[in-house]
């Protein structure tokens, strides 16, 4: 008797026997899953603890679309499809879940074996299969539509766009699975630009508590590695050579290296690493080189300050200096109102809260930076140091200065 195939074995099968490129030098053709794929959906359906939460990170043009859609079409008409239930794949903008839904629409449409088993349904980017009455969405967090659903299956398409730690539109997603008892919620995207982003939070999370009902599939760059490097391109590339071109890497690689520029762009999109877009004051190597922890502040070495006031609710910064050996020695001191500190977390997309938790971000009581309570935690911080000047920002600092005079040694 031959032995039955498990679940992602179906699922592959279904994908491989079934779907076909819908557009491309390829279309048409049957579709082939490149090894990467076939092992992360292996992973997924053939975990013994059943899996709740599936995380797949790679490089750009590495397949994402396709593999959203494919994972789509085996929930809405093949093998995973449960009788009435729901699904969704939910993007940040609108153009990007039309993208989706457009793509798994047209692998059913395309294939000889699935037509006429489902309604495609292109002004509210719905399926529905007519055989299981599942029901399919392509959700926008532009279009405000996560609420109201019941999805057993939701796919987070290009989670490393969120900046910050929460999103309002992932926490509806998330929330709306609760009716049912083995939910699968996915994400599958290119990193975030900061470990303190939302996709970041949820790769570290799955790597470190080793849950067994998390698979995570990181394919990224080593941190220090070269742009040039062809086992970097490799490492976070799995379908280079195949589905990937590199020629293309190659190309935008050599323009990175005479553009230093775009190195932060090629790093993240490329590499697949944790790198903001946007080119800092400071470096990254730099920044690095300087991460030593500081000695502790001491007493008779001169002392030099930095206070930047803020005006209502950002943040003020003393940062206080010694130079001991040759090497400057920075601490800095971080002040925000306690009121409202959650609110300000989720606006500014930015971990107050928990910073706040970590002792690393200090609080004043009240709605409003409290300058008092500032001036007399700053001269219990300078209490016996030999403190030579203390700058800041001349706007808005004559009424601030009453505050803080009395207060401050500096001389």
């Amino acid at each position: 008797m031959p032995r039955q195939r498990t679940r992602g074995e179906r699922m592959i099968a279904f994908i491989e026997g079934y779907l076909v490129v819908p557009e491309g030098s390829l279309v048409g053709q049957p579709m082939r899953l490149d090894p990467f794929q076939k092992k992360f959906i292996r992973e997924i359906y053939d975990n013994p603890s059943g899996t709740r939460k599936a995380i797949l990170s790679v490089a750009r043009k590495n397949t994402k679309t396709a593999t959203i859609a494919a994972l789509v079409a085996g929930h809405v008409v093949g093998p995973e499809a449960v009788p009435n239930s729901e699904i969704i794949s939910g993007a940040r903008s609108r153009e990007q879940a039309a993208l989706v839904f457009r793509y798994a629409s047209k692998m059913i449409q395309m294939s000889k074996r699935l037509k006429g088993l489902a309604r495609i349904i292109p002004s509210g980017k719905r399926i529905v299969s007519l055989r299981h009455g599942v029901e399919y969405h392509a959700i926008s967090a532009e279009a405000g539509t996560a609420h109201g659903l019941s999805p057993v299956v939701a796919i987070i398409d290009e989670p490393g766009q969120v900046r910050g730690p929460q999103d309002d539109f992932i926490d509806a997603v998330v929330t709306s699975q609760g009716a049912y008892t083995d939910p699968l919620l996915v994400f599958i995207g290119t990193q975030a630009a900061n470990d303190a982003d939302l996709f970041s939070v949820l790769i570290d999370d799955a790597l470190r508590s080793q849950d067994p009902r998390i698979v995570c599939h990181l394919y990224t760059a080593p941190e220090d590695c070269s742009i040039l490097d062809r086992k970097a391109w490799t490492a976070a590339n799995p379908a280079m050579g195949r589905i990937r071109s590199e020629d293309d890497i190659r190309q935008l690689a050599q323009e990175a290296e005479r553009m230093p520029s775009a190195e932060n762009t090629f790093r993240n999109l490329i590499l697949n690493q944790r790198v903001s877009l946007t080119s800092p004051y400071v470096s990254k190597n730099v920044w690095e080189l300087n991460g030593a922890e500081p000695l502790p502040l001491q007493p008779g070495v001169p002392t030099y300050c930095g206070l930047d006031l803020s005006a209502r609710v950002d943040l003020t910064c003393l940062l206080v200096s010694q130079l001991i050996e040759g090497a400057w020695h920075d601490h800095p001191f971080f002040w925000t109102p306690t009121e409202g500190l959650l609110e300000r977390s989720r606006r500014d997309r930015k971990p107050y809260f928990e910073w706040a938790k970590q002792g690393l971000l200090l609080t004043t009581p009240g709605k409003t930076v409290d300058y008092e309570y500032v001036a007399k935690e700053t001269a219990e911080i300078l209490d016996g140091l030999d403190v030579r000047a203390v700058a800041f920002d001349r706007a808005g600092s004559r009424q601030r200065q009453t505050v803080l005079d009395p207060r401050c040694v500096a001389q």
